[in-house]
């Protein structure tokens, strides 16, 4: 299985993410995703519909906007990239936001200058197991590691065996996103074998399925992602999330706000 977010360090310069700063390969810029869904079907508008009449309802009676954690962790910027575009997409539905948070470093310093990783994002707090019980919805976005997730979200996970005892995730909505250094490095494993975590909390996984509509069959270019949830391709470490990527991404965090505003109802 192929490692991904550039687990191997590339001599290659470290990419500029799309969506990215200057000072950042993690930083974002909002896009306009490329790829729709060719129309909105009835249940869809339905939906919509039923949602703004609930958020209404909540303003009047001042109940607070539910919140999605998005939380990852990401070495080289990819994972981050994908985290961004997400949050758009969560934001972009009416009484719901996304929080981005990335777990605990595990590597030491001159570890990571020697795997040339770039500094990370101060901006973005690093979260701790019992801010996860806040949460109304969780994403969590890691690179692989031999097709399952990076050691840094698995230790992460560990942590949060107080919650596992007092059972205080159970009910809640869940995702993944990954990224993957090849085509066979575990797109979908990666998010599969991450299941149990959630099995054992008590959480309900939301795949995507293939609700993206025909961004899911196109064949014309490599593309990241799976039923499963969002993903992008790294290779080396250089390669930057394609615009389907990211598109695909900001669809996942919007369809994942519309599940857990029908969840809270």
């Amino acid at each position: 299985m192929g490692k991904g977010g550039g687990c191997v360090p590339s001599k290659k310069k470290v990419p500029h993410v799309a969506g990215g700063s200057p000072s950042s390969a993690t930083a974002g810029t909002s896009r306009t995703a490329p790829i729709q869904r060719d129309d909105t079907s009835a249940d869809d508008t339905t939906e919509i519909a039923q949602a703004s009449s609930s958020e209404v309802a909540a303003a009047a009676t001042g109940m607070a906007r539910l919140r999605i954690f998005i939380v990852f962790y990401s070495m080289y910027g990819h994972v981050e990239g994908l985290a961004r575009r997400l949050k758009k997409g969560v934001d972009g539905v009416e009484g719901v936001e996304g929080v981005l948070y990335r777990v605990p470093e595990t590597l030491s310093t001159e570890i990571l200058q020697q795997m040339r990783a770039p500094p990370k994002d101060d901006s973005i707090p690093v979260i701790t197991a019992e801010e996860l019980a806040a949460a109304d919805g969780v994403l969590f976005g890691f690179p692989t590691r031999y097709g399952s997730m990076a050691a840094q979200m698995k230790a992460f996970f560990d942590s949060t065996g107080q919650l596992w005892k007092e059972q205080k995730l159970a009910g809640k909505p869940a995702g993944f996103f990954v990224s993957t250094g090849t085509q066979g490095g575990g797109q979908e494993t990666t998010a599969w074998t991450a299941i149990t975590q959630l099995a054992h909390h008590g959480m309900l996984f939301v795949p995507i399925g293939y609700t993206f509509g025909p961004g899911m069959f196109k064949m014309e270019s490599i593309r990241g992602g799976s039923p499963y949830g969002a993903g992008v391709y790294a290779g080396d470490g250089t390669r930057e999330p394609s615009e389907t990527e990211l598109a695909l991404a900001e669809h996942q965090g919007k369809y994942m706000a519309l599940v857990v505003k029908r969840l809270n109802r």
